[in-house]
């Protein structure tokens, strides 16, 4: 019996990647670059985008301010996300798993600041009963937030379903051993979710009761 579903934040929930990219793409542009989206894949749930961007900037620049970029990108992904609401399906998939008495949680490589600016920010903070974060857990493609998420449930693995929209984050998931539904972003869409165990456009393509049926 399925007990919990456990949620991925930038991309799954909320589409925080987007704006992310954007930034990051408009401050090579700045530098007369251009990000190699290949590289910006290989990064995509983990912790590692700003240390694999700033190597990329200083090949090209060996005095680069990283405070400075870093303090840029920043003010530019707030600002681009200011009006960013949850992704489709989302929310009615949290008010239905409330009606049927599943338990909620998140699993995220970012920072608890990040994430909580931002549940805050949609009203949801209220909405999950554990938070895990990066900042206090190894990061994806670890198995550490998911392992950290079912022992704050105190559920077994076969009890929960995780929701990731990248590569790494499924392969957190089912390290843990979590079933794992991809739900990519537009961003993420291209990449490979073999390892899922089911992927969906969107949570807005097939109810949470379906979904728990099948």
């Amino acid at each position: 019996m399925t007990g919990a579903l456990i949620f991925d934040f930038d991309g799954t929930l909320v589409d925080t990647e987007a704006a992310v990219l954007v930034a990051w793409q408009e401050t090579f542009r700045e530098r007369g670059g251009e990000l190699p989206l290949d590289v910006w894949h290989t990064v995509i749930g983990t912790q590692n985008t700003a240390s694999a961007m700033f190597e990329l900037l200083a090949e090209d620049d060996e005095h680069l301010d990283r405070l400075a970029v870093r303090t840029g990108v920043r003010a530019r992904v707030t600002e681009l996300l200011e009006s960013v609401g949850p992704r489709p399906g989302v929310l009615e998939y949290l008010a239905e798993a409330k009606e049927q008495g599943l338990r909620l949680a998140i699993a995220s490589s970012s920072t608890g600041d990040w994430v909580g600016t931002h549940l805050a920010r949609l009203d949801l903070a209220g909405a999950f009963e554990a938070v895990l974060t990066g900042d206090l857990h190894e990061a994806k493609p670890s198995p550490d937030l998911y392992l950290a998420a079912l022992a704050a449930l105190d559920l077994p693995a076969s009890a929960a379903i995780a929701f990731e929209d990248s590569p790494h984050g499924v392969t957190a998931a089912k390290a843990a051993g979590l079933t794992c539904v991809a739900v990519p972003n537009p961003i993420t869409a291209v990449l490979n979710f073999d390892h899922a165990d089911i992927v969906l456009g969107s949570l807005a393509d097939e109810p949470l009761s379906a979904l728990l049926s099948r």
